[in-house]
């Protein structure tokens, strides 16, 4: 296996395999899970797997992720890096509206502030590009976060190689958080970016699906050759794909963590690695 370390921002050392807190919340990222006790344990069993990133968002819940994060993991490990995010506002269950005005911004990243228990976040992203809001102008408002001492670092998501180097143009980027996996590689050129300049990509929905990871499919053969299955496959297939990458599978399950995080100790070979990118066209 590659390494399994990345520096964030040059000074971090960040284990490649963190933990998405989305899905610790109730259906359609909405409201209270349906087993707290769970969701508490999940956030917990992370700790102790050795995964020191964590990321979250306001809008997951909204607010229910960040807060029993906050209620269930403080006080803090020295190492761990809680990112969160904001950008979205949330009007129900599986509904998400981006909300990128400044002043929207500002308010939310007082909230996770709060929430979370921190003076300052460690990683704070813009979650979404909002059509309405000049791009420049949301970024300048979590410039204005960091300057104010709320904000240490900042990450961008679900952006193009343009929109990412016109966030360049006002801040330092130390993370780029995009929807990849080995079925979806839409933003392959904004990977390469990342990696020729030590920027953090994290993909989320990290875990292929579709014709890779059905039985019968390349996935599914690998992982029955390795005793594995084929969403460890995927994480594997990712830790593999760049030094630069940080997946972020998710879970309400304990049994769910413990088996995505044993990806990290799933060796693919060279063929492996041939017959994934070969099925995948």
């Amino acid at each position: 296996m590659t390494n399994l370390t990345f520096d964030l921002a040059g000074t971090r050392s960040t284990n490649r395999l963190g933990f998405g807190a989305m899905r610790i919340t109730g259906r359609g990222i909405w409201k209270e899970p349906e087993d707290p006790v769970e969701s508490r344990r999940v956030l917990e069993r992370a700790i102790e797997l050795g995964i020191n990133f964590i990321d979250t968002a306001n809008s997951y819940g909204p607010y229910v992720s960040e807060r029993l994060i906050g209620e269930t993991l403080r006080p803090y490990p020295d190492d761990l890096v809680i990112a969160t995010k904001g950008g979205f506002k949330r009007p129900g269950p599986g509904r998400w509206n981006a909300d990128c005005r400044p002043e929207a911004l500002k308010e939310a990243c007082e909230g996770s502030l709060q929430r979370l228990g921190l003076e300052t976040i460690e990683l704070y992203q813009l979650h979404t590009v909002d059509r309405r809001v000049p791009y420049e102008d949301a970024v300048g408002a979590l410039k204005e976060l960091q300057d104010e001492g709320k904000v240490r670092h900042i990450g961008v998501s679900n952006v193009s190689r343009d929109q990412l180097s016109r966030a360049q143009s006002i801040v330092e980027v130390v993370s780029v958080q995009n929807n990849y996996s080995v079925s979806r590689r839409d933003s392959e050129d904004v990977l390469d970016v990342c990696e020729q300049q030590g920027i953090a990509f994290i993909p989320w929905y990290p875990i292929a699906n579709g014709n890779l990871a059905k039985p019968g499919g390349a996935l599914d053969a690998i992982a029955r050759e390795h005793g594995a299955t084929p969403a460890q496959v995927s994480l594997a297939w990712l830790l593999h794909r760049s030094p630069a990458m940080i997946p972020i599978p998710g879970t309400s399950s304990v049994a769910h963590l413990e088996e995505n995080t044993a990806a990290r100790d799933l060796e693919l070979t060279d063929d492996d690695l041939k017959r994934i990118e070969d099925a995948a066209g």
